[in-house]
């Protein structure tokens, strides 16, 4: 278990990828100190989260990734971030979405999956789909924090459409924490537009409420809040997240 004097940085921070690491799900954590810790840093995926004293080095100790994105509980980290990663820091706002166990509409949600077109299939995330959606750019996120297809069937669940065999939209966890989930949807890019996104978020919402896990939502864009919600999410505030890209 982390140091609980890191882990009280994070306090009051409703973040599930910051739950799903503290908790000890996935990710990692770095501070400055092991037994006083005054700053400290989750990394989850591409998500680095950073609190307490703004610290230089601790940034210069995230692991680059072709894409990042650093999200901080307080503005003195922003002129810092901006200062160490430079032009490659592009300055953004993110969605975070209120975390509301009772307020699902089970009826209309099983509505939305019903409405699917009988030309698509919809299923539960396979090893069949987990091997698909690693083969694509669109969907690798799907399934990539997991370290193969026994990891996801022993911690996740997800679901997939699919038309004429071919992976084209799925919800999955991109993160899990105690009881919760953090919910990715992916589509093809040639297959937006056509609902499928509404479908597999609502069939995704309603599995976990099946097997008492919560389906949280962070949104990375305005759509992703209109997404969240037409299945019965609420926003609750934008914050600010720098948008690294290394890979140009």
């Amino acid at each position: 278990m982390y140091n609980e004097k890191a882990i009280a940085l994070f306090q009051n921070w409703e973040e599930a990828l910051i739950w799903s690491c503290l908790q000890g799900y996935m990710g990692t954590l770095i501070t400055d100190d092991e037994m006083t810790p005054e700053s400290a840093i989750v990394i989850n995926g591409d998500f680095s989260f950073c609190a307490g004293i703004p610290n230089e080095n601790l940034l210069k100790s995230i692991p680059v990734r072709d894409f990042m994105l650093i999200a901080a509980n307080n503005e003195d980290w922003y002129p810092m971030i901006e200062h160490t990663f430079g032009k490659k820091a592009k300055k953004t706002l993110r969605y975070a979405i209120k975390k509301e166990p009772d307020i699902f509409d089970k009826e209309y949600l099983k509505s939305i999956v019903e409405s699917l077109d009988d030309d698509y299939k919809i299923r539960q995330f396979d090893c069949e789909v987990f091997e698909l959606a690693k083969k694509e750019n669109w969907s690798v996120d799907l399934c990539s924090q997991f370290e193969n297809y026994q990891d996801y069937k022993e911690r996740a669940l997800g679901v997939a459409i699919l038309h004429k065999g071919q992976l084209v939209s799925g919800a999955s966890p991109y993160a899990i924490y105690k009881n919760g989930i953090e919910i990715e949807i992916d589509t093809k890019p040639e297959y937006r537009k056509k609902g499928l996104a509404t479908v597999c978020g609502a069939k995704l919402i309603l599995e976990c409420l099946a097997n008492n896990i919560y389906p949280s939502w962070d949104a990375h864009d305005l759509r992703s809040v209109h997404l969240a919600e037409k299945l019965g999410y609420h926003l609750s505030h934008s914050y600010v997240t720098y948008e690294c890209e290394f890979s140009k």
